[in-house]
């Protein structure tokens, strides 16, 4: 297939080398001119042949909003437009209703995979109408490693299951956080890095992100080049306000939350270990200690 790709940042650029490797056909536009193939997002929408499909891979909010306002008067009817950034599931909702009334097809598909996607591919998570997830099928299946996409229910959807996810990182990170700080305190002595690759060979609590703690602290034992300042990056603040506008407990997702808050005033271990896990899955910058 032959898509635009809007947004050449850590993600944008995997995804497109990805399609690329496989044989697709990729128009990369970035507001970087160094790292843009095409001067504009009009010059990218006439390189395409109708019908279109447009992927933007742009932060949540105004540069998302801003990019598919201007792509939605560049685009005609049959055209697909994508969101595969991390934007609210309500605004995706709106979107949606917004371009069908110009018949233009909208997907917003969770995307999750970090700087890793590029080589061992992206969980992709599809919100949206049926026929146009059918569309882009061939661009998915080439993203995602085996069984990792799904159409997952109508617009706003897949924002929403990764909202969710994201919610679970958070919960899953703290926990690991609390237990590697619980290790380092005791009198043992214990090598963090031996009880990562330990518990990564049949222990129930073996997953992905463990496997990053491993490769942190092989380089940095004590995690002692990097502060505990954790961001937050806007998915796990709607997945707590949704759980309560809902009336749904999700005491750890919250607790998680609120300890990141916590972090930017203190440099405690367990939050340098979610500093150092992040910096690894999803290339978030930390801060030097």
């Amino acid at each position: 297939m032959k898509i635009g790709l809007v947004g050449l940042g850590r993600m944008g650029a995997g995804i497109a080398e990805r399609l690329r490797r496989a044989g697709h056909e990729v128009v990369g536009y970035d507001r970087n001119p160094a790292v843009s193939e095409v001067g504009s997002l009009a010059e990218l929408a006439k390189s395409l042949t109708p019908p279109r499909v447009v992927w933007v891979m742009v932060p949540a909010g105004e540069a998302t909003d801003g990019t598919l306002g201007e792509l939605a008067g560049l685009a005609g009817a049959g055209d697909v437009l994508v969101d595969g950034g991390n934007s609210y599931y309500k605004d995706s909702m709106r979107w949606a209703k917004e371009l069908s009334q110009r018949g233009i097809k909208f997907l917003d598909v969770g995307t999750s995979g970090g700087i890793w996607g590029l080589e061992i591919g992206f969980c992709l998570m599809a919100g949206g109408p049926r026929d146009a997830f059918e569309t882009v099928e061939p661009i998915l299946k080439t993203l995602a490693p085996e069984d990792g996409y799904a159409h997952v229910g109508p617009s706003g959807a897949g924002h929403f299951i990764k909202m969710v996810h994201n919610g679970i990182e958070y919960g899953m990170l703290q926990a690991y956080a609390e237990g590697f700080d619980l290790i380092q305190s005791s009198e043992f002595g214990v090598d963090l890095h031996q009880v990562a690759s330990l518990w990564n060979h049949g222990s129930v609590v073996r997953s992905w992100l463990l496997e990053l703690g491993e490769r942190a602290f092989a380089k940095d034992p004590k995690l002692e080049s990097l502060r505990g300042y954790v961001d937050d990056s806007g998915e796990g603040r709607w997945t707590v306000l949704d759980a309560v506008e809902r009336g749904v407990a999700a005491d750890v997702i919250a607790h998680a939350l609120f300890r990141r808050f916590t972090s930017r005033e203190e440099n405690s271990f367990s939050m340098r270990v979610i500093a150092a896990l992040r910096n690894e899955f999803g290339g978030h910058p930390v801060k030097p200690s």
